[in-house]
């Protein structure tokens, strides 16, 4: 059965001249309900291979799964019509410059309030790396892990309080995570961890689960679903109910790879003293959008509410509208801060609403599979009060990429306690834009590549592309392009500056 017939039948609705007969909607409702049934079988018979002890939990996480299958085979046609969407008004969006910041005898009981949850579900692989993407070392010898647990650190010493620190592993990453955690016994952070689901990805071609067990001979055929997750894993873990009972408030939530993701002291009281009827549940940080942002999420208003608008949601004819920097002016940065009251009313009386995001894949073997998936912003409109904030670029320092990697590697940024801060000899705050080739893009490959990390202060654009290497102190400005066509190879000396130049053909030194 092609997967899509089940959509493809509605989709018919759209053609013009067509009318649905009785008999078009009981067929589609017949060959969902067959999936779906089908579909539960097969989970019930996966369970009984699950771990001893693990079929409660297993249960929780399908009956998960089982809800977004039905949404996926449900919902049909496109999950935005444009016509209904409508840009926010200016004062939509509250400028972080007009928070008050916190008297110092404020900020303790402000931060009782407060819990960090860190999505630490990723792997390293996309930049060569096995094992977690927050095991990956940033500066000074110090993961994403490391810096995360100083910034906490030093928080919860400067103020006295006992903020923790939370991971959201998945099922790739918590043994490796867990290992790594040992290091950290002495110090003084309270680190909690729990996992994400664990579902099966799904057969394209029969709509049947791909994995035959949760023994290790399976293992390709499971999949972390998004960090959309959080809510119900946080829920369904006991952490939820732990920290209301500890007289927490809000969570804060941001990618482990986002260097610029600090607690922020004006955001939290902002929350923490808006008045009870006017205190948001749900604060997603947003921040202006550059050429290079132009795929980011933004908000909207749709239908009355606030609402993230994604890429993949916007249909073909409008893309160029939405990467506008001229009219989607924000994206999100994926730093929300949350009530966790409301996440539990949310939870409990499944009010919880996010698009589904259809992910597909070809597995090793050439079996082409799709995953469902949810975006942990994309609840924005299951909560009251619902608001951005614009706050500076600084806050939104992601590391996907080696590019990103040698940017806060660099002199462009100073460490203290586990946080980058801009350099202030850099006479301009934004970050250079830089592509590095694919020849860089394993972390190995692209230390072997630099003797010495450049001088970018005074960098605004950097591509390489082509085999390339750089010497010590070599120094970087404007606007710097090298490309080493193939076959050829390009050195740049040690000490060399190059600004607004481009270099390519072959420039090799030789040693003699």
């Amino acid at each position: 059965m092609d997967p899509f017939a089940v959509r493809s039948i509605t989709q018919a609705n759209f053609v013009r001249g067509h009318k649905r007969t009785p008999s078009d909607a009981e067929f589609r409702d017949a060959m969902r309900k067959d999936a779906q049934s089908a579909m539960n079988k097969e989970l019930n018979k996966l369970l009984t291979t699950a771990p001893p002890g693990w079929q409660e939990q297993g249960r929780k996480e399908f009956d998960g799964f089982e809800n977004l299958f039905g949404r996926f085979l449900r919902e049909t046609g496109p999950s935005v019509e444009w016509e209904k969407l409508k840009l926010l008004p200016p004062e939509a969006i509250k400028k972080y410059n007009e928070l008050s910041s916190p008297s110092p005898q404020d900020t303790k009981n402000l931060l009782n309030n407060l819990v960090v949850i860190k999505l630490n579900g990723g792997l390293g692989t996309s930049m060569g790396c096995t094992g977690p993407k927050s095991a990956i070392q940033v500066r000074n010898e110090l993961t994403f892990l490391d810096m995360n647990v100083q910034q906490i650190e030093h928080l919860n010493k400067t103020f006295g309080v006992d903020v923790p620190l939370v991971l959201m592993n998945s099922f790739n990453t918590d043994e490796d995570t867990q290992k790594i955690l040992r290091k950290y016994s002495q110090i003084k952070v309270s680190i909690v961890t729990f996992n994400q689901s664990r579902y099966p990805r799904i057969n394209r071609d029969t709509l049947m689960p791909v994995p035959r067990s949760f023994g290790e001979d399976s293992i390709e055929g499971w999949y972390p679903p998004g960090h959309g997750d959080v809510y119900n894993s946080l829920y369904n873990s006991g952490l939820l109910e732990k920290f209301i009972k500890d007289g927490k408030k809000f969570i804060f939530i941001s990618n482990i790879d986002n260097m610029g993701a600090t607690v922020d002291l004006n955001i939290l009281n902002f929350l923490v003293n808006s008045p009870q009827s006017e205190a948001p549940e749900f604060v997603m940080e947003v921040t202006d959008k550059t050429r290079a942002d132009v795929k980011g999420g933004t908000l909207i208003e749709y239908e009355g509410k606030l609402r993230l608008l994604e890429y993949a949601q916007v249909p073909s004819d409008h893309v160029d509208e939405f990467k506008s920097v001229s009219k989607f002016k924000i994206f999100n940065t994926n730093n929300l801060w949350i009530s966790l009251d409301a996440i539990k009313r949310n939870v409990e009386e499944e009010t919880l609403h996010m698009e589904i995001i259809v992910n597909p894949k070809t597995l090793d073997n050439g079996m082409n599979v799709i995953q469902l998936e949810t975006a942990v912003g994309a609840a924005i409109k299951s909560f009251d009060r619902a608001v951005g904030i614009n706050v500076p670029r600084s806050r939104f320092l992601p590391v996907k990429t080696t590019s990103d990697l040698l940017i806060v590697m660099s002199n462009l940024y100073a460490m203290r306690t586990g946080s980058l801060e801009m350099s202030p000899k850099r006479s301009f705050p934004s970050v250079p834009l830089v592509k590095l080739g694919h020849q860089f893009s394993k972390v190995k490959d692209f230390l072997n590549r630099f003797a010495s990390i450049p001088d970018l202060l005074e960098l605004d654009h950097l591509t390489v592309a082509g085999d390339v290497n750089f010497g010590k102190n070599v120094s970087l400005r404007g606007t710097v392009i090298i490309i080493a066509n193939h076959g050829e190879k390009i050195d740049i000396p040690m000490g060399s500056i190059l600004e607004n130049k481009i270099v390519s053909g072959n420039l090799r030194i030789l040693d003699h």
